[in-house]
C-alpha cells in the first residue's frame, strides 16, 4: 500500500497540486451535498417507502450522526492508510451505499443505507482540509480555504434546489443514483493523483480504540436523544433515559480520556489555541445556521404552503445565486483586507438574513425568501472561509490531522444538535401556538362568524355526505388555525437560530490576525 512516488508536495508540480485538490474538493462536495440533497423531497421518499412524518426525519439524522462519528477518526485513519487510500476507499464506500440508498425496498434499509452511506463518506470531508494546507504555502492557502469554504457553504445551500428538480424530473431514487460517476472517478483517480503521505499500518495495533468506543457511545446517544426525545416524552421514556445514562457516562469519560491520553482519538488540547477554539466555535454556530435554516424553509414551504419539490427547490435557488457571485468578491478582499474584518461581516449579513425570516407569514414564497436567503448566501461565503483559515491556519503540522477532525465535528454537530433543537420546537411550539389561537377562536366574535359562514357557504356543497356544511366550516377555521400555529411556530424558531450570531459575533471579536501563513512547528 506504500507508495513509490515521493510523498513530499514540494516536489509536485503546481498543476498536478491543483488537480488533485479539485479531485478531493469534488468527493468532498459530494459527501457534504447529500446530508441537505433529500430536504426538499422527504415527501416524495416517504410516500414512495411508505413512510410515516416522524421516520422521514431520520433519513438525515441518520446520515449526519455517523458522518459525526466517523469524521473525528479521520486524523488517525490518514496516518495509518494514508490520505489517498483513504480518500478512494471512502469515495468507494459511498458510491456503492449511495446506489443502495436509491435501491432501497423500505424505509429501515433506507435509513441503514443512509447511516452507512454518511459512515463511509465521511473521511473525505476532513480530509480535503488538511489536504489543502499541506499542499499550498503561504497565501496560497487562503485560495484554498475560499474554496473549500464555498463547497461546505454551497453545497447545504443548493442540496434542495437540486434535489427537487432531479425528483421532479425523474424520481427520488436519482437522489442517490447521482452520486455513481463522479464517486467512481474520484476512486480511481485519487490514488493515481494525490502524494501527500504513506500508510502506516503498525499504527493499528495502538489506536485509542478506548477513546473511538467513548466518543461513539456519548454521539450517537446525544443525537438519537435529541431527535426522539420529543416524540417519546424525553426521560418518561425507558430508551431515552438509559441512552442518556449511556450519554453522560461515555462523555465525561471521553473528557478524561482526551486530556490524560497520550495519542487521544480527538485532539482536544488543540482548544488551547485561541484562533483554533475560536474557529471551532464559530463552526459549530455557523453549522447551526446552515443546517437549520436549510431544514426549516424546506419544512415551512411543503407543510404551510403545500409546495411540491421542485417549487421547494426553486424557492431556495437564490441562496446558491447570492454565494457564486459573492465569491468574486470575496476572492478580491481576501488579498487585501484583514480576514477579521471579513469574518464580522460575514457573521452580521449571516445573522441578519436569519433575522429577516422571523416576520415569515403563511402567504410566503420565493420573493419573501428572496432578501434575506440572498443576504444568508453572501454572509456564508464572507465568513466560512475565514473560519477554516483561523483555525487550521493556527496548527502546526504535527496537530493539524487529528484536530482537523474535532474542526469539521464541530460544523456538522452544530448542524445536527441544531436540526434536532428545532424539530423539539416545532413540535412543542406548535401545540402551545395552536391552543392560544383556539382560545381566541370562539363562536359569537364576529370575525369568527363571518369565516365561518363564508367557509360554509364555499365548502357546503362540496362537503356533502361527508360533512354538514356548518362541519365544514369549522373543520376549515380547524385548519386555518393550524397554519397559523404553524407559521408562529416558524417564526420563533427562526429567531433562536438568528440569536445565536450573538454569541458568535461576541466570540469572533477575540480572534488574532490571520494571514495564512503557516504557524511556527511549536506553535502553542
Amino acid at each position: 500500500m506504500t507508495s513509490r512516488v515521493s510523498t513530499n508536495p514540494a516536489d509536485m508540480p503546481h498543476s498536478e497540486k491543483v488537480f488533485a485538490f479539485a479531485l478531493m474538493c469534488l468527493g468532498f462536495f459530494m459527501a457534504t451535498l447529500d446530508i441537505q440533497i433529500v430536504a426538499s423531497s422527504l415527501k416524495d421518499i416517504g410516500g414512495g417507502l411508505s413512510a410515516s412524518q416522524d421516520e422521514l426525519s431520520w433519513i438525515q439524522t441518520a446520515y449526519l450522526i455517523a458522518e459525526i462519528i466517523v469524521i473525528p477518526m479521520s486524523g488517525w485513519l490518514t496516518r495509518v492508510f494514508s490520505t489517498r487510500w483513504l480518500f478512494a476507499g471512502s469515495a468507494l464506500g459511498f458510491t456503492i451505499t449511495s446506489m443502495l440508498c436509491g435501491l432501497a425496498w423500505d424505509m429501515n434499509t433506507e435509513i441503514i443505507f443512509r447511516a452507512l452511506q454518511g459512515a463511509l463518506g465521511a473521511a473525505m470531508i476532513p480530509t480535503v482540509f488538511t489536504t489543502a494546507f499541506v499542499l499550498f504555502p503561504g497565501k496560497q492557502r487562503i485560495v484554498a480555504s475560499t474554496t473549500i469554504g464555498a463547497l461546505a457553504s454551497l453545497a447545504p445551500a443548493i442540496g434542495p434546489v437540486i434535489g427537487g428538480w432531479i425528483t421532479d424530473q425523474w424520481s427520488w431514487h436519482w437522489l442517490f443514483y447521482l452520486n455513481l460517476v463522479p464517486g467512481l472517478a474520484v476512486t480511481l483517480l485519487v490514488p493515481r493523483y494525490v502524494h501527500i503521505d504513506k500508510a502506516d499500518l503498525s499504527l493499528l495495533k495502538k489506536g485509542d480504540y478506548l477513546g473511538i468506543v467513548l466518543m461513539s457511545g456519548f454521539l450517537g446517544c446525544l443525537e438519537y436523544v435529541l431527535e426522539e426525545g420529543p416524540r417519546k416524552n424525553w426521560l418518561g421514556d425507558t430508551t431515552i433515559l438509559v441512552c442518556v445514562w449511556i450519554m453522560a457516562i461515555c462523555g465525561f469519560l471521553f473528557l478524561v480520556h482526551a486530556f490524560t491520553a497520550r495519542e487521544p482519538i480527538v485532539d482536544l488540547r488543540a482548544l488551547a489555541i485561541r484562533n483554533f477554539a475560536i474557529g471551532s466555535a464559530l463552526s459549530f454556530i455557523t453549522g447551526i445556521g446552515i443546517f437549520c435554516t436549510v431544514f426549516l424553509t424546506p419544512v415551512f414551504l411543503s407543510r404551510v404552503r403545500g409546495f411540491n419539490s421542485l417549487q421547494i427547490g426553486l424557492a431556495l435557488l437564490s441562496v446558491g445565486c447570492a454565494q457564486l457571485v459573492a465569491l468574486g468578491l470575496y476572492s478580491r478582499l481576501a488579498q487585501r483586507v484583514d480576514l477579521r474584518w471579513l469574518n464580522l461581516a460575514g457573521l452580521v449579513l449571516f445573522g441578519l438574513g436569519c433575522y429577516l425570516y422571523v416576520p415569515v407569514t403563511s402567504d410566503w414564497g420565493w420573493k419573501e425568501l428572496l432578501l434575506p436567503q440572498i443576504l444568508r448566501g453572501v454572509g456564508q461565503q464572507f465568513c466560512i472561509p475565514p473560519i477554516v483559515t483561523m483555525a487550521l491556519g493556527s496548527l502546526p503540522p504535527s496537530r493539524l490531522r487529528s484536530a482537523s477532525g474535532l474542526f469539521n465535528l464541530m460544523r456538522n454537530l452544530g448542524g445536527a444538535i441544531g436540526v434536532a433543537v428545532c424539530n423539539t420546537m416545532l413540535n412543542d411550539r406548535l401545540n402551545l401556538h395552536y391552543l392560544r389561537l383556539n382560545e381566541h377562536v370562539t363562536q359569537g366574535r364576529p370575525v369568527v362568524e363571518a369565516l365561518i359562514s363564508g367557509a360554509t357557504t364555499q365548502l357546503g356543497a362540496v362537503a356533502g355526505d361527508v360533512l354538514t356544511a356548518p362541519q365544514a366550516g369549522l373543520a376549515y377555521l380547524d385548519n386555518l388555525a393550524m397554519r397559523e400555529a404553524l407559521t408562529l411556530t416558524f417564526s420563533g424558531t427562526y429567531f433562536a437560530v438568528a440569536s445565536c450570531f450573538v454569541v458568535a459575533l461576541a466570540c469572533a471579536m477575540f480572534a488574532r490576525r490571520m494571514d495564512g501563513a503557516a504557524p511556527p512547528p511549536d506553535a502553542h
